[in-house]
């Protein structure tokens, strides 16, 4: 599912911690006016950044479906920056709990994968 992973080292204090992704998976999200699939550039238990060449709004809220092993993970988020070209990050507002779940399982998956990489 990814090629390359590596931790991102935060430029201001985080609750959780942020990995970037090379070829992340892929994510179906809508706001007011677009629709589309992007991929998952930096994820995060409290969020991701979302590669989009027509990101949406800075404050806008957004619904997304993240493809992941096992399932999928289904969440609302609140677009938190904004950069045409580039992306959007955003931060989870609401998420079931069994999407939290996979999406933690991701994310442990990841940082295994990630450290065992290193040593």
């Amino acid at each position: 599912m990814v090629g390359l992973i590596r931790m991102l080292l935060p430029s201001k204090p985080r609750r959780y911690a942020r990995i970037g992704l090379y070829k992340g998976p892929l994510v179906a999200w809508q706001g007011t006016s677009v629709r589309t699939v992007s991929r998952v550039a930096t994820l995060g238990l409290g969020g991701l950044f979302i590669a989009a060449a027509r990101p949406a709004e800075l404050g806008e809220g957004i619904k997304m479906v993240l493809h992941v092993p096992g399932g999928e993970v289904r969440a609302r988020a609140m677009v938190r920056s904004s950069h045409p070209g580039k992306g959007m990050g955003v931060e989870f507002t609401s998420m079931r709990p069994e999407d939290r779940a996979r999406l933690h399982q991701l994310v442990r998956q990841l940082l295994s994968d990630l450290t065992a990489s290193v040593n």
